[in-house]
């Protein structure tokens, strides 16, 4: 008979001890013949070395193996964080750095991209302006992309009303060298105040496979 496997499993007929080898039912050299035909069939679908025969086993798991290898793009490689639980405040109406706010960080890859991101709560001390401007830059003081804005703090009935500032900005440093990221805010009223003693600062910054 002819294999059928893939498609289905073979049957075969063991013989006893007692059968003649040119027995009717199963004469030996037929049985030869099923066992090569089902081994054969048995080697096409493992495959031989580096097969091009997608059908079979050795073709997919190469693939497989590729496909698992390529995971490592896009996957976040290193986290580091830095808090500040500090009260914090400028009168400046140029950028001045946050103390506290500051982060190193050594990618492991030339290729990797850095994810930096500023959370805190500020004020204003003036009714109806904004408290500051912020910014996080790199080690130079120059901004990172998408990472500048304006945060308010409104003064309402004798009490402070705070907002949280949250930015985030990006970077692709193509260096293994250490990477310092920091946040930078000057006033746009009579003071800006990072209130890291009610809710603490944090900078945080992502390694991020190419």
């Amino acid at each position: 008979m002819a294999s059928n496997f893939p498609s289905s499993l073979d049957s075969f007929t063991n013989p006893s001890s007692t059968d003649a080898m040119d027995s009717v039912s199963v004469p030996h050299a037929t049985q030869h013949s099923d066992l090569n035909d089902a081994v054969e069939a048995l080697q096409a679908k493992v495959g031989a070395d580096s097969s091009g025969v997608a059908s079979s086993h050795d073709y997919k798991i190469a693939q497989l193996e590729s496909d698992v290898a390529g995971f490592t793009s896009g996957k976040i490689l290193q986290v580091v964080r830095a808090t500040d639980t500090t009260l914090r405040a400028t009168t400046s109406t140029s950028f001045v750095d946050i103390t506290g706010a500051s982060v190193t960080i050594t990618p492991t890859s030339a290729t990797s991209n850095i994810i930096v991101v500023f959370s805190g709560e500020v004020v204003s001390d003036t009714a109806g302006m904004p408290a500051m401007e912020i910014q996080i830059t790199d080690s130079s003081n120059v901004a990172l992309s998408g990472a500048e804005g304006s945060f308010f703090g409104n003064f309402n009935s004798g009490e402070y009303s705070y907002n949280n500032a949250i930015m985030i900005g990006y970077a692709s440093p193509a260096s293994t060298s250490a990477q310092t990221y920091k946040a930078r805010f000057l006033s746009a009223g009579s003071s800006a105040k990072i209130r890291g003693d009610l809710n603490t600062t944090q900078m945080y910054a992502l390694e991020v496979s190419a």
